[in-house]
């Protein structure tokens, strides 16, 4: 149903159905009428123009698609189908088993402690040799070999995780806390015991540049001050990237280093020290990525909910909307509305679990009943609430793609 390898691209942006918002929302609103809300939809074409972006984005570097982002296997399934992707980041270990039964390159991007989880991998030997485990600690093998002995178990595929985030003597920590691993000696020290350990198999190594990856630098007040922040931070990542792949040649031959955010795929692609990025959540594009300098993807995924009551002349009241992304607690978070354009928020109320009072000009004409539209911050969320995405092509709904959550799957 979704082949992303067949059609063509507009000649030009300015020839898609999104680059004019009436349009697109418009059409959107048609094609889903006999829909009940809330409704979700993915565009085929503006799902393709996205994919195909990154891949120039990335320069060449081949792109693991991150799961999390997604959540829907038809988007993966067909995204991988595509010249230029290579393999899954998994966000837990029954995320990625279940993959595993039909694909054979999954990394998790974090480290577990489900012990379940470990106890079918360390029992199934294509699961093992399809599943690459993130650890940081040697408490992460220590469990594993809790759970199933060196011995008694298939040798266990396991990548190390850096922390990329800048350290500055003025600024502080700027980034996300991910690993206690930070030096190049830091890191080659841990391979070294990673190696010395019977029943383990280190095979690559992680390091995301979140302060990149996932901060926009386009406008606000703030924009002069995070753009030195990240000329800084990819400066010291280049360097220091360089010396933990040097001392981990000494270590063990690794399969991939891996790096990267939809945020920071240019800089990703030009580190000669990195073999692969990662990227999913530019394939569906929430509204963060528009606060971006280097590129403007495609509006592939939105949502719809129904006006249910207007409580007064100016207001227009949705039913439910609080699908709100992970992070901090910022309105940055919240979905946008973007159809009828001009509506916002109310800043006591938000969008929330049950109703989302909206006001602006819009709101005014606005009648129960009808439908106005979202798009969600980050990429994940939407498929959190809904159990299927509507396919949309041109204009007109052409499929379904269950979502995880359709599937009878709730991982995290």
């Amino acid at each position: 149903m979704l082949d992303l390898t067949a059609g063509q691209r507009p000649t030009s942006d300015s020839d898609a159905l999104w680059s004019s918002p009436k349009r697109h929302w418009s059409s959107l609103t048609e094609a889903t009428a006999h829909l009940p809300a809330p409704v979700a939809v993915i565009d085929r074409e503006a799902l393709r123009h996205n994919a195909m972006d990154l891949l120039v984005r990335a320069g060449g570097i081949p792109i693991r698609v991150a799961t999390k982002s997604v959540r829907v296997r038809a988007v993966l399934d067909a995204v991988l189908e595509l010249p230029g992707y290579r393999g899954l980041l998994a966000f837990t270990l029954a995320e990625a088993l279940w993959l595993a039964e039909q694909h054979d390159d999954i990394v998790l991007g974090y480290p577990t402690v489900d012990r379940a989880s470990l106890r079918r991998l360390l029992g199934d030997e294509q699961a093992a040799s399809r599943i690459t485990l993130m650890i940081d600690d040697t408490a992460h093998l220590d469990l594993i070999d809790s759970v199933a002995a060196p011995g008694t178990r298939p040798e266990v595929r396991v990548a190390i995780d850096v922390d990329a985030s800048l350290r500055s003597t003025s600024l502080g920590h700027i980034g996300v806390r991910r690993s206690p691993l930070y030096s190049a000696s830091d890191v080659a020290a841990f391979g070294r015991e990673v190696v010395r350990r019977p029943g383990f198999r280190l095979v690559g190594l992680q390091m995301y540049e979140a302060q990149i990856a996932g901060q926009g630098d386009a406008a606000g007040p703030d924009a002069p001050v995070i753009r030195m922040v990240q000329a800084r931070s990819r400066d010291e990542l280049r360097r220091r990237r360089a010396e933990i792949a040097d001392a981990m040649a000494q270590v063990a031959p690794l399969e991939f280093l891996n790096g990267g955010g939809t945020g920071s795929l240019e800089f990703t692609g030009s580190d000669q020290s990195l073999t692969e990025a990662t990227a999913g959540s530019g394939l569906l594009a929430g509204h963060l990525f528009d606060g971006y300098r280097s590129f403007r993807p495609a509006p592939a995924a939105a949502f719809a909910l129904d006006v249910v009551r207007k409580p007064t002349h100016d207001i227009a009241t949705v039913l439910g909307g609080g699908w709100i992304a992970s992070g901090p607690a910022l309105a940055s978070r919240q979905p946008l509305p973007v159809w009828p354009a001009g509506l916002r928020t109310l800043g006591r109320e938000a969008a929330a679990e049950v109703q989302t009072p909206l006001r602006g000009p819009a709101a005014r004409e606005l009648r129960v009943g009808d439908r106005v539209w979202f798009r969600h911050a980050k990429s994940g969320e939407p498929a959190e609430r809904v159990d299927r995405y509507h396919l949309v092509s041109d204009g007109t709904v052409i499929g379904e793609l269950p979502t995880y959550r359709g599937e009878g799957k709730a991982f995290l």
